[in-house]
């Protein structure tokens, strides 16, 4: 029996012991672990403006502008059951937008530390435009 991809993220999460946790449903991961997570092609989420999107984002994601007076239901689109890994410029919008993916029934909420800043500064590539 193949393990389930969440088993697998929750498994990876408490040997790391990097993992922060806001709460139980929501876990902040470095960039290290979170790149680490992309290579299942999960539902990755970019959270800043399409035109902060547009410049440069990481590889597979898709843009929902946490500032667009229909962000909620913007989300409502993506797969509540399927874990949602979110970033946006350095992690304030993402940090703010998690209440909002809860609110809207997401349960698996992976978020980048210090969002794509960190992740750049870390030395993980971008699709630039």
């Amino acid at each position: 029996m193949k393990p389930s991809l969440i088993s697998v993220l929750l498994v990876v999460c408490i040997s790391v012991f990097s993992c922060q946790t806001k709460n139980d449903k929501v876990i902040q991961l470095k960039p290290k672990e979170f790149n680490q997570f992309l290579k299942s092609n999960p539902q990755l989420i970019d959270v800043r403006t399409p035109k902060e999107f547009n410049l440069e984002h990481i590889v597979n994601a898709q843009n929902k502008n946490y500032f667009a007076e229909d962000f909620s239901t913007l989300i409502e689109e993506l797969d509540k059951e399927q874990p949602v890994f979110i970033y946006c410029r350095s992690g304030k919008r993402s940090g703010k937008s998690i209440t909002k993916f809860l609110n809207a029934g997401f349960t698996n909420i992976y978020e980048l530390e210090g969002g794509i800043l960190n992740w750049k500064d870390k030395g993980f590539k971008t699709n630039k435009k």
